[in-house]
């Protein structure tokens, strides 16, 4: 099968790469390096431009943002194919993605939300877990092809589905790093080792991956790798509370966790790790990490 990739981030590299092993996969990056030595490493064919792209059965967007893929369906639409399957693997906003899938409807070009999660370690080993909205037909032609990148596929409902529990999900996350951390310092401030705060936490009814996973290297090693860049991790509980507002819906945690983690976007800067939010809890008290 011929697929197109646009977008060769942290995410989308790896995730191009394993499709390779079964498909003939023409990639595009708006930084032509990156998709020259995809190309050359792993025998993915470049683009010669945009629009080479529209000559694949199936193209896959992995962007930053959903006003990122309006901007490439702006540029391919009058080159897309009736059949194409359009798989929107981007972090992006459900009520853009329906007005996405509505203009390519009229082209005869089918649209599923595809969103991922798992971060880069997830990508790299072929091991992501991965939602998707969008009919049972396109989810069936969607899942054929993302299997090569994900362990766990799941169908969550209608165009827009994955998108909105992505962001939900994501918005859970950082409400538990954020708790996380303002208990484990609070722990550590009051004389308790870090190292058995984090064994009794993880023991207990306080367990989580945060705990577990995320922040005893933060928090105790004084590692911080970038996992997920904390301005996207902001943009995704953004979403999530503007989908909160349209429903109507009373959520004032998920209106703090926006605040919080907005607040300590604008303390850190778009180049930080999202769990680098513990950073900012320790000095709000004062404290170190």
């Amino acid at each position: 099968m011929k697929i197109g990739f646009i977008g060769l981030g942290a995410m989308g590299f790896p995730m191009a790469r394993h499709l390779t092993k079964e498909h003939e996969v023409i990639v595009w990056n708006r930084t032509r390096e990156k998709a020259e030595r995809h190309a050359r490493e792993f025998g993915s064919r470049l683009a010669r431009d945009l629009s080479d792209c529209a000559a694949a059965e199936v193209i896959i967007t992995m962007l930053p943002t959903s006003r990122e893929v309006d901007e490439i369906v702006d540029k391919l639409l009058p080159h897309l194919r009736r059949g194409t399957l359009w798989i929107d693997a981007t972090s992006g906003d459900p009520n853009d993605s329906r007005e996405t899938a509505k203009r390519l409807a009229d082209k005869g070009v089918a649209f599923v939300d595809a969103p991922v999660t798992g971060a880069t370690v997830g990508a790299e080993n072929a091991t992501l877990t991965i939602m998707i909205g969008g009919s049972a037909e396109d989810f069936a032609r969607a899942r054929e092809v993302l299997r090569l990148c994900g362990k766990t596929i799941i169908h969550v409902g209608s165009i827009g589905s994955g998108h909105a529990i992505k962001v939900l999900t994501n918005s859970i996350m950082g409400a538990t790093v954020w708790i996380t951390s303002e208990c484990l310092l609070l722990a550590k401030q009051f004389g308790i080792d870090l190292k058995t705060a984090l064994e009794v936490t993880n023991a207990g009814s306080g367990r989580s991956n945060a705990s577990e996973n995320l922040l005893p290297m933060r928090l105790r090693d004084g590692k911080w790798p970038l996992v997920f860049k904390l301005v996207h991790h902001d943009k995704d509980i953004r979403i999530a509370s503007s989908i909160a507002h349209q429903q109507h819906a009373s959520t004032p945690l998920l209106a703090l966790t926006q605040q919080l983690f907005t607040a300590a976007l604008h303390e850190l800067g778009d180049q930080a790790d999202y769990i680098e939010v513990a950073k900012v809890i320790a000095a709000m008290n004062g404290t170190k990490w």
